[in-house]
């Protein structure tokens, strides 16, 4: 068995794919009815018909899909840029910090709720 990728749920496609390609700057591999993959393997699926798929019905709960239990982990070598440009379209969790392992990071939400952060490659 091999882990492929993380596949977290959301409410609206495009905009969630305005997020992560326009704002975070990832690149687009594949985008295909309710799912749009990324490179590197990260994708981002349209919550309802997922939620479909799995469990045979729509979803009862309205509501965020991120539920502040996932965390999205992404690398940036010019992390200061990125806090920049990430900072004027999402809402930040906390700034720069260094972690207890030495390593500087940031968080934010993305525009479902999950938590992404960001850090320098160790």
């Amino acid at each position: 068995m091999r882990f492929v990728n993380p596949l977290p749920f959301v409410a609206d496609l495009e905009r969630s794919r305005r997020f992560y390609e326009g704002v975070l700057g990832l690149r687009v591999t594949e985008a295909e009815g309710a799912v749009v993959i990324f490179e590197g393997g990260f994708a981002i699926h349209e919550g309802a018909a997922l939620h479909r798929t799995i469990f045979g019905q729509p979803p009862v709960e309205a509501g965020p899909w991120g539920r502040g239990n996932l965390v999205l982990y992404f690398e940036e070598p010019e992390l200061e840029a990125a806090f920049a440009r990430v900072s004027a379209a999402a809402e930040i969790i906390h700034g720069i910090e260094v972690q207890a392992w030495g390593q500087r990071v940031f968080r934010c939400r993305d525009p479902d709720g999950h938590i992404v952060e960001i850090g320098e490659p160790e």
